[in-house]
């Protein structure tokens, strides 16, 4: 009867351990089971029933060899409920199945391995018996919430937050937006910076002129029509008269501007260019006009425009003393004058210079028609270029 119960008749060889003293808590037991005294100590031992945890059968009172406490048959498996204990204890093991009867020390076995954590081999205790004594407490597979994946490939700290940042669309516009609040407030209080500010980008743009109220004037509209543009001058010869007469003499300098410096190979043969060329024309009778002609040549792209300015009224007297001024046997008299008119109200009008002297006529000055004639001219060549991808 003690044998088929599962306890043992003989007693062990050796003592068991002394109890803990009175006050101080001993080894760890296990959750609703009290430790007991064997016979031959001291201290009494006042009975304690045992009382297995879901039984699966009726109690079952047994007598120690001593006349100790009365318990209850263990039950035939491991208890599920009524305890809350760590994963990994196992209240089972070391006792074929059966709730430990004697205060030994509780087993530990290993707790599951968790996904990402590397298991440290030297607190791995080995499995005796051929039981499976694996805790019935599992925990869920910590699992990758697929909306928070990231990308292997992209770069990870400081530097991939700022790409991220920088590649969001709303970002991106207030970026702009503030580069561009940034840009005006710099060249409002300071006009001579915007050409460094926006300099630069994929425009390059050469001027077949050194002088700078045509390269400025091309460079501004330039840049206010494609945000930044390199826009630099070149000396070009127009092998014309210095005042050209007629649309057809206007539009033949700007031409042989651009084509003297691709055969001089001062430019490539694909290079966009801005020619800029004033003339004089008869609109009426004896109504005389200055008027610049702008032609943009960008065989890359197979485009070709041209535009001209607004016409500034010139006196009959001025036009008549140039051509005074103009010897009979002049080689290039097919094409103009000797004498520009600038030259000829420099001479007659106090205060006037030759290179401007629309802004003492007209309240404007060349450059700002050359400006307004350009930026015409930058927005035809921007609706021809073939669209690029952003």
């Amino acid at each position: 009867m003690m044998e088929e119960s599962g306890i043992e008749s003989t007693p062990p060889t050796t003592p068991p351990p002394p109890p803990p003293a009175s006050g101080v808590s001993g080894p760890q037991s296990p959750p609703g089971v009290s430790a007991f005294v064997p016979g031959g100590f001291s201290s009494p031992v006042p009975p304690v029933a045992l009382t297995s945890m879901q039984s699966p059968g009726p109690p079952l009172s047994l007598s120690g060899p001593y006349g100790g406490p009365v318990l209850s048959a263990p039950p035939m498996g491991p208890p599920s409920t009524g305890f809350s204990g760590s994963a990994g204890y196992d209240i089972t093991r070391g006792h074929a199945g059966r709730t430990p009867q004697t205060p030994l020390m509780p087993s530990f076995s290993s707790a599951l391995p968790m996904p990402g954590i590397i298991t440290n081999p030297m607190m791995q205790q080995p499995v005796s018996g051929g039981l499976d004594v694996s805790s019935p407490i599992t925990f869920p597979e910590d699992t990758e919430d697929p909306r928070v994946a990231a990308d292997d490939s992209a770069p990870g700290g400081l530097w991939g937050f700022i790409k991220g940042v920088a590649g969001n669309a709303m970002v991106k516009t207030v970026l702009d937006k503030t580069k561009h609040s940034v840009e005006s407030m710099i060249t409002t209080l300071d006009p001579g910076m915007a050409p460094y500010i926006k300099s630069g980008g994929d425009m390059d743009v050469v001027v077949t002129s050194d002088k700078e109220v045509k390269v400025a004037a091309v460079r501004d509209a330039f840049q206010e029509v494609f945000g930044s543009a390199m826009v630099t001058g070149e000396a070009g010869q127009s092998n014309i008269a210095p005042q050209p007469l007629g649309y057809a003499a206007g539009v033949k300098g700007a031409q042989e501007r651009i084509d003297g410096l691709r055969r001089a190979a001062v430019i490539h043969e694909k290079q966009p260019v801005v020619s800029v060329e004033n003339f004089i024309a008869e609109l009426f009778p004896d109504k005389w006009f200055d008027i610049g002609c702008l032609i943009l040549d960008d065989p890359g792209n197979g485009i070709h425009l041209e535009t001209f300015t607004q016409a500034t009224p010139v006196a009959l007297e001025h036009v008549q003393q140039a051509q005074a001024l103009t010897p009979p046997d002049y080689n290039l008299r097919w094409s103009g004058l000797l004498v520009t008119v600038g030259e000829v109200l420099e001479r007659s009008v106090p205060n006037v210079s030759r290179t401007d002297w629309h802004q003492a006529f007209t309240g404007m000055s060349r450059r700002q028609m050359i400006y307004s004639a350009a930026k015409a001219l930058a927005g035809m060549y921007k609706q021809r270029l073939p669209s690029r991808t952003m």
